[in-house]
C-alpha cells in the first residue's frame, strides 16, 4: 500500500510540473499515459466564477493551430509536432459551428457576437439579434452582451484588449450594437441611421452610462475617436478619448508607460496605442516599440481589473491572426497566433482556476492547409524529398508545407502557379501561395476549436454551437438566463 501511495505522489508531482510547463509552451508533449493520469484525476469545478475571460483568436481554425504549435516549437528549438501551446493543455475543449444567421461562412462580426450575446446574427452586425439586416438601423433588435449584463446585473468590471482597433468587429461585440460593423466613427453612420437613433460605435463606447461603459479598454483605433482637425476621422467635432478622460477616475493614454502608471493608480483605462491597427509583431519592436504586445496588455488587464470587489470579465482578442492571412502572410499571421498563446499563458499564471473561467475559441477559420513536410522541417518552408532538395508537384515545381484555399497569392490567368526557386518563402514579408487568386484570403466555414478551465469549463465538450459558449459564461457567472 506504501509503494502504491509513493508512486501516486511521484506521478502527480510529475503532472504539476507538467502542468507548470504548459502555461508558458511545453518542449515536449506528456506521453499518452501521463495525459490518462491527469484526466482521471480531474473534478469539475461546479461552483461559480468570479471572474471570466475570453479569448478569441480571430481566424484560429484549426489549421492554424497546428501550424502555430508546429512554429512554436520550432522556434523554441524542440520538435514542433509535439509541442504544447499555452492552451493545448487546458482540460476541456471541442469543436464549435460557426456559420451565420445568412452565410454558411461567417465574418468576425457574427462570430464573435454570437459568442458574447447568445444570439447568431447576419454577417456585419454586431450586438443585435438574427432579424437584423445589414445597415438598416433598428435599435429593436439590440441584445445585451454577456459583458453589459455582468456589470449591471452583478457589478462586476469588464475589459477589452485587441491587437485591432477597439471599435473592430470582435472587440466591439463585447459593448456595442450596430447592424453594420463599419459603422465605427460617425463619419462612417450613414444620415438615416443617425436620424432613426443609431450611434457610431466608438461614441457607444465613450458615452455608455457608469453602469455600463467598460473600465479598461485597451488596443488601437485612435482615429475614430478623434476630430478631423486633430487628425482623426470624427466629423462632430467631439474628442472622445477626453470625454473618457473627464469622468472622475479616469485616463486616456497612449503608450506602454501611460499604460502601466494609470493601471497603477486604479484608473478606468482607454488605451489607443494607433490610428487603426496595431503593427504586427514581426514589425512592431523596430516601427513602434511604445506600443505594449499583446502579452503586456492582458497582463495590464488583469492586474487592473483584478482589483475590483465583484470580479470582472475580459475580452481578449488576437486580431492580426485574420488580417495577416487575409494579406496570405503566413509568417505574420503564425507569429501573432504564438503572442496569442503567450497572452493565455499570462492569464493562466495570474488566475486561479477555482474562481476563473478562461475560454479560448475563434471567431471562424481560415483557409490554410498543411500539405506535408517532414518532421524536422521548416514549416514556413518547403515540402522536401528524400535527397533534401524540395519535392516537385505535378506541374513540375516546389510545393510550400503550407499554402490557402484563396489569396492574393494564386495563379494569375494564363500564367498557373509561379515558381518558387530562389524564394525567400519564410520572409515576412512573403505571400503565400494560394489554390484560387482573390484579393483578400476568405475565411473558410469549418468547426473551430475551443479551450476551457475553470468554473464551467467542464460545459464546453463535444460538438458545440457558436451561441452555446454564451451559455456556458452566463451560466459560470449565475447570470439569469433571461436578461431583465
Amino acid at each position: 500500500m506504501f509503494l502504491l501511495r509513493s508512486c501516486r505522489t511521484v506521478l502527480l508531482s510529475g503532472l504539476a510540473a507538467i502542468t507548470s510547463l504548459s502555461l508558458v509552451g511545453q518542449a515536449v508533449a506528456a506521453t499518452p499515459e501521463s495525459a490518462l493520469a491527469a484526466a482521471l484525476e480531474r473534478q469539475p469545478t461546479t461552483t461559480p466564477a468570479r471572474n471570466v475571460i475570453l479569448f478569441i483568436g480571430d481566424g484560429l481554425g484549426v489549421s492554424t493551430v497546428t501550424a502555430t504549435r508546429i512554429l512554436a516549437g520550432q522556434r523554441a528549438g524542440v520538435d514542433g509536432a509535439s509541442y504544447d501551446l499555452a492552451f493545448d493543455k487546458m482540460p476541456y475543449g471541442g469543436l464549435v459551428r460557426t456559420y451565420s444567421a445568412d452565410s454558411l461562412v461567417t465574418d468576425s462580426a457574427n462570430g464573435a457576437s454570437a459568442i458574447t450575446t447568445g444570439h447568431r446574427t447576419i454577417n456585419g452586425g454586431i450586438g443585435v439579434d438574427g432579424g437584423a439586416r445589414r445597415g438598416v438601423c433598428d435599435p429593436s433588435r439590440n441584445v445585451p452582451t454577456l459583458a453589459q449584463r455582468a456589470k449591471r446585473e452583478l457589478g462586476k468590471a469588464v475589459g477589452v484588449v485587441s491587437t485591432a482597433a477597439v471599435t473592430d468587429a470582435s472587440p466591439a461585440a463585447f459593448y456595442a450594437h450596430v447592424p453594420d460593423r463599419n459603422w465605427q466613427s460617425d463619419a462612417d453612420l450613414p444620415p438615416v441611421a443617425r436620424e432613426a437613433g443609431c450611434v457610431d460605435i466608438a461614441a457607444q463606447l465613450v458615452r455608455a452610462s457608469d453602469d455600463q461603459r467598460p473600465d479598461l479598454v485597451l488596443g488601437g483605433g485612435l482615429s475614430f475617436f478623434r476630430p478631423a482637425d486633430a487628425g482623426g476621422r470624427r466629423q462632430d467635432g467631439e474628442d472622445l478619448t477626453a470625454a473618457w478622460a473627464a469622468r472622475p477616475g479616469s485616463a486616456f493614454v497612449s503608450d506602454r508607460d501611460s499604460m502601466a502608471a494609470a493601471v497603477a493608480a486604479g484608473q478606468d483605462v482607454l488605451g489607443l496605442f494607433a490610428d487603426v491597427h496595431i503593427p504586427h509583431e514581426l514589425n512592431r519592436p523596430t516601427t513602434a516599440p511604445q506600443i505594449p504586445t499583446l502579452e503586456e496588455m492582458t497582463r495590464a488587464a488583469i492586474t487592473r481589473l483584478a482589483a475590483e470587489p465583484q470580479g470582472y470579465v475580459l475580452l481578449v482578442e488576437a486580431a492580426h491572426i485574420d488580417k495577416a492571412h487575409h494579406a496570405g502572410l503566413i509568417n505574420a499571421s503564425l507569429t501573432e497566433a504564438i503572442e496569442f498563446s503567450k497572452a493565455v499563458a499570462v492569464a493562466r499564471e495570474m488566475t486561479d482556476p477555482a474562481n476563473t473561467l478562461i475560454l479560448v475559441t475563434a471567431d471562424h477559420s481560415h483557409g490554410l492547409v498543411l500539405n506535408g513536410g517532414g518532421r524536422g522541417d521548416d514549416v514556413l518552408g518547403l515540402i522536401k524529398g528524400p535527397t533534401g532538395a524540395p519535392r516537385l508537384a505535378a506541374d513540375g515545381k516546389p510545393l510550400p508545407i503550407l499554402t490557402y484555399a484563396t489569396g492574393p497569392g494564386g495563379p494569375r490567368d494564363g500564367e498557373g502557379r509561379p515558381s518558387l526557386e530562389g524564394v525567400d518563402v519564410t520572409a515576412p514579408d512573403h505571400v503565400r501561395q494560394s489554390g484560387v487568386l482573390s484579393p483578400s484570403a476568405a475565411h473558410a466555414g469549418e468547426d473551430v476549436p475551443a479551450y476551457a478551465q475553470g468554473p464551467g469549463a467542464y460545459l464546453v465538450t463535444g460538438s458545440m454551437d457558436q451561441p452555446y459558449l454564451f451559455q456556458v459564461m452566463r451560466h459560470a457567472l449565475r447570470l439569469p438566463a433571461k436578461a431583465p
